[in-house]
């Protein structure tokens, strides 16, 4: 052992030694239970940025301890290879992005090994390799089959001069972010997947995820956003058609005194045609067409329209309303029409207060009334029903359910439950993604590729058109094919590829089985592992990625490929890795490396200007408050690095980025190093400690109360919290306990000190484990620590602290009392309010609130 901590020196050794043995390779085995630990893999996108490291650090921990608690682990990585960033980034570095997006996994590979996780690398995967895309090809094909996908037109956001369909996140202020053109709403044929089918099994089933976060779950409700409420059909004036509104307060009917209708519904164009108004709807169309139409923007425009010439009847009462065609009406909501209520919805009152369009109350406070003319915002509360015929007096509530049970009676309308969640849109006019595989034959039609064709294989060896344009519709030998169906020559292959989303959402299974090549997994290995019993990623993934995941596993499910319809058993969402802002007035945001420091005053290296320090914010390259995790290893370590990520802050809480932090780490493990290296002669010539604790001085009686005390906190966090801040504090506190136990020639010392070494190894060795196996070694072992079985505590032998609470009533002292260190906050109350003096203060005032400060006081407010 070398007299310095040298992490250069020590952490090759251990990395070549885990991948010479095969350390974290693992096969299915029935005879232990499984534990499968999965971090979102990621995009390879070059480098990994600390937030991969925060992130893959924790799952690598919880991968160790659950190894060394006897579970069989497995613990996947792989890549999200394809999709939109590899194309922009090959357009900028003037490369094709495959060539870019397999140099980025060789080098994003080699980071993740330099880190010590123990990923088993046999089961590695690509989702850009032809031996992954064939099987989602496969699973399209059955999807097909079940009428679970289908083609239709929808509008994408169009770039005419890139002529290519742009991502929401591509359009900048309705301009294309490559070209700088005007973004419009353009109609095109694209491929679903019948998620909709799903929403209510997927609704339901958020309430049987209690290993989630519950603003997780909360966000997933309400992105499926499950309405109850009528079907209404507003006959139009004139014709043999109707209106037809789908709205959750079918009570303020009576109140409907206009419709909205979204610019793109049909019937806008229809009923505008050959009117005055056409002129006018066909402007106003053109406008909204390059406007960004997501529900996040249109929230923040001011509300507009057109009356479109045309009228419809409310059929309650008869009433004739203008229809108009508004840019805050959404088709992907309801039916795309609006019957609009002003008197009680905000939206609505502006809306007429702006183009002068009446406003009718219809529900009223129970103890006032309301004057149309006189109301300067909506009423949207409960009330009585008023100006509603038959139903006035009624609450509004109970006015709601027979209003519905009149309109499905008189064929007027019906009860109905709306969805916000919309069939899942696949098709992306791009070249770097999965074919999607069927061809389009002028006989046939639409005709999927026989299964012994698969799979579609991707082009690699062509380059992008000018503009980042996809190749495929000009490449005929791609393009240009036979109809498996009638032969004909002259078919073409669908030259759309599929949404990234689509590789992400079963990738967890193929881990189960990368290697199986007659199928889309391997059952029984499917059935062993799955599902993922611990899922972590961030929280930008809440909704997209986990509600994908959710629904295309219900797919495998009704398939028969699964025996479950939830893929992840517990979610953990950490948080960001943020960073203060460093800029100059004169050149904006500046690099670590762009600034000079003179004592406490930094300057800009390129103007002299003082660095204006701004918010603590989420590392962003754009406002350059990035940290290389390269640069970390290359100065500290990669134990270093992995304890930082772990002991800055809780998981599921932001790190906020400290040098002081990282150094304060570097230090710990320094310090453990040198305690170890002095006793190294005295430890390694002697058993550990175990005997019983009656065979103990004082000296060496507290440090064998304190290494069981520290097994039980470490245990207790990682187990039941996943607080490896606290876990790290508590090896910290006993390493403290260590360092008083002053040496003599007495073997029990020797023996209590090697049981302390042994159990401060166990318990960091999922945190630092390069650093641990080193000290293991030492210590005449000669298999790797993380073969070791998880240290136990005995109950006998658990250090019971007292700690002396001191109680206020309204902040002054009024009485004292010990407890057991660390006892609940019930426990305290309880005490504090039995003290006869405390309650002498009291006087029998009724307690306002009580208020605890952990292991030092309760402060009674009365």
């Amino acid at each position: 052992m070398d007299e310095r901590y040298d992490p250069k020196r020590i952490e090759p050794k251990w990395q070549a030694y885990w991948e010479k043995t095969n350390l974290f390779s693992v096969e299915e085995d029935p005879d232990k239970e499984k534990y499968y630990l999965l971090e979102m893999f990621p995009y390879p996108s070059g480098k990994i940025h600390i937030g991969h490291v925060r992130n893959y650090t924790i799952g690598d921990v919880v991968a160790r301890y659950k190894r060394m608690r006897g579970f069989n682990v497995l613990h996947p990585m792989g890549w999200d290879a394809f999709g939109m960033p590899a194309e922009n980034a090959a357009i900028a570095n003037k490369t094709h992005p495959a060539k870019w997006t397999y140099d980025n996994i060789d080098t994003m590979r080699s980071q993740l090994k330099r880190l010590g996780f123990s990923y088993d690398w046999d089961r590695e995967i690509a989702t850009c390799r032809p031996e992954y895309y064939k099987w989602e090809q496969w699973l399209f094909l059955r999807m097909i089959e079940k009428d679970m996908a289908y083609r239709k037109e929808s509008y994408v956001n169009w770039c005419e001069k890139c002529a290519t369909v742009l991502a929401n996140e591509q359009v900048e202020a309705g301009l294309c972010w490559r070209c700088g053109d005007v973004v419009r709403q353009k109609k095109l044929r694209q491929w679903f997947f019948r998620i909709t089918d799903y929403a209510e099994d997927l609704l339901s089933y958020c309430d049987e995820l209690s290993g989630w976060p519950a603003k997780v779950i909360t966000m997933q409700k309400n992105w499926i956003g499950k309405s109850i409420g009528a079907q209404i059909q507003f006959p139009i004036e004139g014709g043999k058609d109707a209106v037809k509104v789908f709205t959750t307060r079918q009570d303020t009917v009576f109140g409907a005194t206009f419709m909205c209708l979204a610019p793109e519904h049909p019937l806008v164009t229809e009923l505008s045609s050959g009117t005055d108004q056409a002129r006018q709807v066909s402007e106003f169309l053109e406008r909204m067409a390059t406007q960004d139409r997501s529900l996040k923007a249109i929230e923040s425009y001011e509300k507009e329209g057109v009356f479109i010439g045309a009228w419809c009847l409310n059929p309650m009462n008869g009433r004739r309303m203008p229809i108009y065609t508004a840019n805050f009406a959404l088709m992907e909501y309801g039916t795309g029409a609006v019957m609009s209520v002003p008197a009680h919805d905000q939206r609505d009152f502006d809306f007429a207060k702006k183009y002068g369009l009446d406003i009718i109350v219809v529900v009223k406070p129970p103890d006032a009334s309301l004057d149309a003319e006189t109301m300067t915002e909506a009423f949207s509360e409960d009330g009585v029903m008023v100006n509603s015929g038959q139903f006035n007096g009624l609450q509004n509530r109970k006015a709601r359910e027979e209003i519905a049970d009149y309109l499905e009676e008189n064929g007027l309308g019906k009860r109905t439950i709306n969805y916000r969640l919309r069939d899942w849109g696949i098709s992306r006019q791009r070249y770097w993604g999965a074919p999607i595989p069927v061809i389009h034959c002028e006989s046939c039609g639409i005709v999927p590729v026989p299964d012994e064709d698969l799979p579609v294989l991707l082009p690699e060896g062509v380059d992008l058109l000018e503009g980042g344009k996809s190749p495929l519709k000009e490449l005929e030998d791609f393009k240009k094919t036979r109809c498996p169906k009638c032969n004909n020559p002259k078919a073409r292959r669908e030259t759309d590829t599929m949404d990234t989303f689509v590789e992400s959402s079963w990738y967890f299974e193929r881990y189960c089985s990368p290697n199986f090549d007659t199928g889309i997994f391997n059952k029984k290995q499917v059935d062993y592992w799955m599902p993922v019993d611990q899922y972590i990623g961030g929280v930008e993934h809440a909704i997209l990625h986990l509600l994908y995941s959710r629904y295309y596993t219900r797919v495998l499910y009704d398939l028969g490929l699964v025996k479950y319809k939830e893929p992840f058993t517990r979610l953990l969402t950490q948080g960001m890795v943020c960073k203060e802002t460093l800029s100059c007035p004169k050149h904006g945001f500046l690099k670590s490396e762009e600034i000079e420091v003179s004592g406490d005053i930094r300057r800009c290296m390129e103007c002299g200007a003082e660095v204006v320090v701004g918010r603590v914010e989420k590392m962003s390259k754009s406002k350059h408050n990035v940290v290389d995790p390269n640069v970390l290893m290359e100065r500290y370590g990669s134990d270093t690095t992995r304890l930082f990520c772990l002991f800055a802050a809780p998981p599921e809480r932001d790190l906020e980025w400290n040098e002081q932090g990282v150094e304060g780490g570097h230090r710990f493990l320094n310090r453990v190093w040198r305690l170890f290296y002095n006793w190294k002669d005295a430890v390694t010539n002697v058993e550990t400690f175990a005997g019983s604790s009656n065979d103990l001085d004082e000296n060496t009686l507290k440090l064998y109360r304190k290494a069981h005390s520290t097994i039980y906190k470490v245990t207790t966090d990682i187990e039941e919290r996943f607080h490896f801040n606290t876990a790290i504090s508590a090896v910290m506190e006993l390493i403290n306990e260590m360092y008083g136990v002053e040496k003599d020639d007495s073997d029990t010392t020797a023996q209590v000190m090697r049981f302390g070494f042994e159990t401060a190894v166990l318990l960091l060795a999922p945190i630092v484990p390069h650093f641990t196996e080193e000290l293991w070694e030492t210590l005449g072992y000669t298999q790797s620590v993380l073969l070791e079985d998880w240290p136990s505590y005995r109950d006998d032998a658990l250090a019971k602290d007292e700690v002396l609470i001191v109680v206020q009533v309204n902040g002054k002292l009024r009485g004292k009392f010990n407890v057991p260190a660390d006892s609940e906050d019930d426990v305290l109350k309880e005490k504090a309010l039995e003290d006869d003096r405390v309650q002498k203060f009291i006087d029998g005032k009724p307690v306002k609130k009580m208020i605890i400060v952990k292991n030092k006081l309760v402060n009674i407010v009365v």
